[in-house]
Formats: structure tokens, C-alpha cells, sequence
């Protein structure tokens, strides 16, 4: 067994959908011991989120995907019994992770304040979609909806393509890696000062972050950056950046010398045109380059590019990325089961000391460790033992 850096620390997961569990699947990737605070039957709302109507179990495959490593509490916060039971668990956790809505923790009494007063030691860390103040606050934490509100969408594809979002859950998976970052700071500081922290992050600042290179500019110019009208690729970069359709499949152009560029691929239409040309006349350019390119295929100009030192490479789809030996090298996928059948994934993506840090344990059904966890923290009381958890590993 590798020793990983958050092994004996438990985090409580309050979490729906993708931001806070994706938060505690990168934690559990790390070693730690992670517990979803469920509703009884049901679970949370995210077993029933199905992309393409996949389903493993009861749960949708999207559910496995990014609660892999994880054990189940159900509880029913309105009762005030499981309210009791949790805040049992809550004396003994180390971080507290939720992406409820502004004030629904406050309401059933497990706000920053109330769990400090449990547990002064605990970092208590929360996802909104907004921020907990504006009059934003209770908008849905969406993640079309951040894209869009952000002006995100505004940065993708052609100018004359109108908003064009990304094609992932961006805004989830983003707030989720930073608020993992958050947490980890906040564990050193525990660990040098002795006490917990409230971190706290939304799904909207995590996007404006995102964007920092291009705000920074519009901040200091007042001036909205855009779009080339044809094979956009960065708006604040100009031509030759982009994706181009060869004659046989697509390759990606990055920063280079555009008389280099012409010379290389003997396009003729672009003699005369310098470096000083490339955002001014970025459209222009761009147009003679790709009716150019489409006269070949696309290895034909990636020989020709490379070889150069230019910096090009053909697009791929994933069958194509999987067919090719720095993809197999990376040995990204792992295999999970769960009720019979295989779950092929992603890994952490994280190496420590060489070492590729691969989980097959799937995701909890709703309450399956709830007796578990019930006797540890009895024989807890029963033997005053300073900690409660240990990390689980085995059924």
C-alpha cells in the first residue's frame, strides 16, 4: 500500500452534482477518508444526473465517476436524531465540505459557526454559485448558466459563431480543484497554528479566475477583447493561432513567425506579410492560410511544419488520442465494479514519488456504511478514544 499524503484525514461531504463531490473525489485520490452525508433512499441528487442515459445501478454512470472512494452516510437532516448522529461525526472529522445554496446549512444548524462550536479544529469549506452576498445569491449554481453570466461563452469559437460554451462541466470541475487547494492550505495552517478555517469559494469567482489573463487586459485597455472571425483560437492572440481544416482532417497552428510560416508551407498569398501584420490584419491572414491548407493533407504540413520547429499538431479525436503511444504511456484509464459490471475511468492525475495514484473502489450505495460508522463512533464513546476514524478499507 502506498503511504498518500491525507492518509487519517476525514472529510465529511454535504455534496450534490459535480463541484463539492469532485472537491472530495481529489481528496480521497490523496489518501483520505471521505463521507457522503446522504439522504435515506434517495441519496443525493447527483446518483440521478445521467449523461447520455448511462446508468450502472440504481446510480447514473456519472455518479461512479466522481464518487469512487467513497463511503455513505445516510441521514435525514431534518431529523433531529441524524442531526445528533452527524454532529457526532462532525466532532471527529477533519474538513467539512458543502455546495448548498446560501443559508440551507444555517437553517438546519450546521453553518461554520455552529460546527466550530463542535469541532474548533475543523476546516469547514463551502462551494456557492455566486457568493453568499448580492443580489445574485440565489441564482442556480449552473454551469451553462456561470459560462454564460461570466462572458466565458464569449471567448470560444468564431466571432461569427455568436456565444459558443465549452462542451464540459468547466465551472464544476475548476471550483472543485481550487477548493481542494484551499482545504490543503488550511490543513498546513492547522497543522503550524492549531486551528480549523472556513474556506469558502463560488463557482462564478472560479470562472472570473479562470479568464484572469483576459480580464486583466479589458480591466487596464476598457476594450473587449474578440474573436477572429475565421479559426479563432486565443482573442488576444493573433494569426497564425488557430485550428485549420487540411484536406483530410484538422491540425492545431500555435505561435510562430508568420514569414517562417509561409516560407515553410510555400503559401505564396502570405509573402510580404511580418509579425507586425498578425493581430492587425489577423482575419485577413487567417483566411489565406486556411484556403491554403486545405489543399493538402494533414500530415503533408505537419511534416513540413515540424520539421521546421514550428509549433503544429493534428487534432484528434479520442479514438485517434487512445490509438497513440503517448496517450498508452500515460496509463490514465482504471477499472472499477461495482454490482458486476466495469466502470473504465479516469485516474487522479497526481504522481507522488514516481507513483500513479489508481482507485478501484466504486462509488457507495446510499447508506452503506451508516451501521458502520454508527458502532465506530460507539465504541468510540465506549473507549474515549481521541479520533474516531480510521481510513476504511475494506466492506
Amino acid at each position: 500500500m502506498m503511504d498518500l499524503p491525507l492518509e487519517g484525514i476525514t472529510v465529511l461531504e454535504f455534496s450534490q452534482y459535480l463541484s463539492g463531490p469532485s472537491a472530495g473525489l481529489r481528496l480521497a485520490d490523496l489518501g483520505a477518508r471521505v463521507i457522503k452525508i446522504e439522504r435515506p433512499i434517495h441519496g443525493e441528487a447527483g446518483r440521478k444526473l445521467s449523461i447520455k442515459n448511462l446508468w450502472v445501478d440504481e446510480s447514473s454512470l456519472l455518479f461512479h465517476t466522481i464518487n469512487r472512494n467513497k463511503e455513505s452516510f445516510a441521514a435525514d437532516l431534518k431529523n433531529p436524531d441524524d442531526i445528533a448522529l452527524v454532529k457526532q461525526l462532525i466532532t471527529r472529522a477533519d474538513v467539512l465540505i458543502h455546495n448548498f445554496r446560501p443559508g440551507v446549512m444555517k437553517k438546519i444548524g450546521l453553518d461554520y459557526a455552529a460546527a466550530a462550536d463542535i469541532n474548533p479544529r475543523l476546516i469547514y469549506a463551502e462551494i456557492t454559485g455566486y457568493g453568499k452576498d448580492g443580489p445574485w445569491r440565489e441564482k442556480p449554481g449552473q454551469d451553462l448558466l456561470l459560462q454564460s453570466i461570466t462572458g466565458l461563452a464569449f471567448t470560444t469559437g468564431n466571432f461569427t459563431n455568436g456565444p459558443v460554451p465549452f462542451g464540459i462541466a468547466i465551472a464544476d470541475i475548476l471550483c472543485g480543484s481550487q477548493l481542494v487547494q484551499g482545504i490543503i492550505a488550511a490543513l498546513i495552517r492547522r497543522n503550524k497554528k492549531g486551528v480549523g478555517a472556513l474556506v469558502e469559494i463560488s463557482l462564478m469567482e472560479s470562472l472570473l479566475d479562470f479568464q484572469f489573463e483576459l480580464l486583466t487586459t479589458y480591466y487596464n485597455s476598457r476594450q473587449q477583447p474578440k474573436r477572429s472571425h475565421t479559426n479563432s483560437g486565443h482573442t488576444l492572440l493573433g494569426a497564425p493561432y488557430g485550428v485549420y481544416k487540411t484536406a483530410d482532417g484538422y491540425i492545431a497552428l500555435a505561435m510562430m513567425d508568420i514569414g517562417v510560416l509561409a516560407e515553410t508551407i510555400e503559401c505564396t498569398a502570405l509573402y510580404g506579410f511580418t509579425n507586425d501584420h498578425a493581430f492587425a490584419q489577423r482575419d485577413h491572414i487567417k483566411a489565406l492560410l486556411a484556403a491554403h491548407l486545405l489543399t493538402q493533407p494533414a500530415q503533408h504540413w505537419l511534416q513540413r511544419l515540424q520539421q521546421r520547429g514550428l509549433w503544429a499538431m493534428e487534432v484528434f479525436d479520442w479514438e485517434k488520442m487512445m490509438a497513440h503511444d503517448s496517450y498508452r504511456a500515460l496509463q490514465m484509464e482504471q477499472t472499477l465494479k461495482a454490482e458486476g459490471k466495469q466502470i473504465i475511468t479516469t485516474r487522479c492525475p497526481i504522481r507522488i514519488n514516481g507513483r500513479r495514484l489508481f482507485s478501484d473502489r466504486p462509488a457507495p450505495k446510499v447508506g452503506e456504511h451508516t451501521e458502520k460508522l454508527i458502532r465506530e463512533m460507539n465504541e468510540v464513546i465506549v473507549n474515549k478514544e481521541p479520533h474516531a476514524f480510521r481510513r476504511y478499507t475494506g466492506n
